[in-house]
């Protein structure tokens, strides 16, 4: 793994692991109803018990095991180290990196070992503002994935943005989130662990995945929900047509949510789709209405400023501004409007285009139910890659997509390799790797377009 970056606002002092009556609501499900009170009791006796290290990496996918976990670790003043996947290479490699402070695997007892007796004056317990908190990794999907060290300070700061961003879609209730993203990856963190923990909401125990575990997860609150989702999920759920009860609002990140989804989204639930923009570099740092805006809203005290290869990011959570590979153009009210990375443009014999814009489009042929489209690697020093597509579309041949496409694409950039999938390799989060694309693409039996007309055709 790369080296770790650090960023942090500077604080020195305490801060409060989680904020709010001991009494409130902070976890909900099929288990029942958990104070906070009664969790931090769980957590205090957990931490007793955990070895001695720097960090430790949480691989829990049960929602109330990782806070648990999570905050047991806190409290003995450990890292949490977050990786991209709980594929065991990827494990042993964050483990061995972190070797030389000491670093282990988490591994909870079954079952959760039962609250010691309680000190009532114990109260909320406090980590220093300044300490790590947690070390994320971005997904690693267009190359090696890098290491981002995260303070307490910063993940308070950071949630104060948050609430600001979207406190209005549930006004003076308490959110009751349910959440279909890992705990890992840092959405999953700012918006299932940390708005509960320091936000005051409330969240769902486990992570449903499929249509109707969804819809059963929100049935459960009994208060007002939010489902904290990615365009992929949000997607199945569409297609799946399953009723979910009233919604307070829809969060949405991880990858680009096309207007028509949002607005059939906000059609079929009743409710807000609000779409968040951050990275694991920044996190959260911009939102948006997807059904109604194109550009961007920088989160309060956020500013942007474009630059030649990306974007500079300034922010009150942030020590120094932080560069992204995404290109913007900003307005003269701060707003932004995204235009892809540099590394997505396209340009062939004298054209441009865009690798997200020319999936958008593969996404909009009727039948496609999932796809992406990418540019290989040049045949020879100086030539152009040629642009290949995989999609999944049960009902039609790649000719079928193929003609569809050249409606609304130039045909230098009509792809000359479809290759289809009964799904795409999506991570937890719904994003794709390269590697993994390019060796799809590799075996045998993908369909290609003739020939004909050579490179330009």
């Amino acid at each position: 793994m790369s080296a770790v970056i650090q960023t942090h606002s500077p604080g020195a002092g305490r801060l409060p692991l989680a904020v709010g009556d001991p009494g409130r609501l902070l976890v909900f499900g099929s288990g029942g109803a958990v104070t906070l009170g009664d969790f931090l009791a769980q957590a205090r006796t957990l931490a007793a018990a955990l070895p001695e290290s720097r960090h430790v990496v949480h691989l829990a996918e049960d929602r109330y095991r990782f806070l648990l976990g999570f905050c047991a670790a806190a409290l003995r003043g450990q890292v949490a180290l977050l990786p991209p996947s709980g594929a065991p290479g990827t494990v042993a490699e964050i483990l061995q990196a972190h070797a030389g402070g000491g670093a282990y695997r988490l591994e909870l007892p079954e079952p959760l070992p039962r609250a010691a007796i309680v000190d009532a004056d114990a109260g909320i317990p406090h980590v220093a503002a300044a300490g790590l908190a947690a070390i994320g990794y971005t997904s690693g999907s267009t190359g090696r994935p890098q290491a981002h060290a995260k303070t307490w300070a910063a993940f308070a700061a950071g949630t104060a943005q948050n609430l600001a961003a979207l406190a209005d879609l549930w006004g003076g209730a308490q959110p009751q989130v349910v959440a279909t993203v890992p705990p890992q990856h840092m959405y999953g963190m700012e918006f299932s662990v940390l708005l509960p923990l320091l936000g005051g909401a409330a969240v769902h125990a486990g992570r449903p995945l499929l249509p109707a575990d969804v819809a059963r997860a929100l049935e459960q609150a009994d208060g007002t929900r939010l489902l904290v989702t990615t365009p992929v999920h949000l997607r199945a759920l569409l297609r799946s047509g399953v009723a979910l009860p009233p919604l307070a609002g829809i969060v949405s990140a991880t990858a680009p949510l096309p207007r028509e989804l949002a607005a059939e989204a906000e059609d079929r639930f009743g409710a807000e789709v609000r779409e968040v923009f951050g990275s694991t570099e920044t996190c959260v740092f911009a939102r948006r209405r997807s059904a109604r805006e194109d550009l961007w809203t920088p989160l309060p005290g956020v500013r942007l400023a474009s630059q030649p290869d990306g974007t500079l990011v300034h922010a009150p959570h942030l020590p120094a501004p932080v560069a992204l590979a995404d290109l913007v153009e900003v307005e003269a009210d701060g707003r932004f409007r995204l235009c892809g990375r540099q590394a997505d443009l396209l340009e062939i014999a004298g054209k441009r285009a865009s690798l997200g814009d020319l999936t958008r489009r593969l996404l909009a042929v009727p039948g496609v139910e999932d796809g992406v489209v990418l540019q290989l690697e040049p045949d020879r020093p100086g030539g152009v890659g040629r642009i290949a597509a995989l999609a999944v579309a049960p009902r039609l041949s790649a000719e079928d997509i193929t003609t569809a496409l050249r409606g609304s694409v130039d045909p230098v950039f009509l792809p000359r390799r479809v290759r289809l999938l009964p799904r795409l390799p999506r991570n937890e989060t719904g994003k794709l790797r390269r590697d993994a694309l390019l060796a799809l693409l590799d075996e045998p039996h993908s369909s290609a377009m003739p020939e004909a007309g050579g490179d330009a055709a």
